[in-house]
């Protein structure tokens, strides 16, 4: 893996007590609750690993929660964001999994609203640093080594040249790119690599197409 800063390396500005399973874990959680755009009814997390073994006493059950809710890794709300969701009529549910991963530090979040569900499956892979690896079931193959942006969109013609045309007209270049679909006409999915962090305004004008239902950077 590269890392872009020494900051990489001693890991992101957070609440502790651990980068991999507490900021890691509140990244997770935010990338969840900002790609589910409305606030969840129930959240519902499956914890893997090393996770499953040490996610209460490393605060990994709460800052899920708390990246669910938008808090960052850095927000001091993390440690009471469980009894602040259940204060908002929020159900939590946690669960553990001995089933085997490709990453000790593994958790699938789960969250509902009414009709509409939302699940996404994410690593920890140290420093604060992580990669998702399956979202709406659809799998990634992010590196985790840079930016990378995810768009749900709408499988229409033109939707993924909309994309990347906006990305063009600001001159950001793409390392890699991945699309797919579970079936014609539906949700369809695009994970985009970039050489560097893409300014907020860029990433509104993306959520302003049309074709687009939401999109989140990886790696701001």
């Amino acid at each position: 893996m590269k890392y872009r800063s020494v900051f990489d390396i001693i890991g992101p500005v957070m609440v502790g007590p651990s980068s991999s399973h507490t900021a890691g874990a509140a990244r997770i959680g935010l990338m969840a609750g900002k790609l589910f755009g409305v606030t969840p009814e129930v959240i519902h997390v499956t914890f893997y690993g090393s996770f499953a073994d040490t996610y209460r006493g490393h605060g990994t059950d709460v800052a899920i929660v708390g990246g669910v809710l938008g808090f960052d890794t850095f927000d001091d709300r993390i440690p009471e964001s469980i009894k602040i969701a259940e204060s908002k009529g929020i159900k939590i549910v946690f669960e553990t999994s001995e089933a085997l991963t490709d990453h000790p530090n593994t958790a699938r979040v789960n969250l509902k609203a009414g009709d509409e569900t939302f699940e996404l499956v994410g690593i920890s892979i140290g420093g604060g640093t992580i990669e998702i690896t399956e979202l709406n079931h659809f799998p990634l193959r992010l590196s985790g080594g840079g930016p990378a942006l995810v768009v749900l969109h709408h499988d229409r013609f033109g939707a993924i040249a909309a994309v990347t045309r906006v990305l063009a007209d600001h001159e950001i270049n793409i390392g890699h790119m991945e699309v797919s679909r579970h079936e014609k006409g539906k949700q369809a999915l695009m994970a985009i690599e970039i050489d560097d962090r893409m300014p907020r305004e860029v990433l509104e004008e993306i959520n302003r197409l049309p074709q687009v239902e939401r999109s989140v950077m990886i790696g701001e």
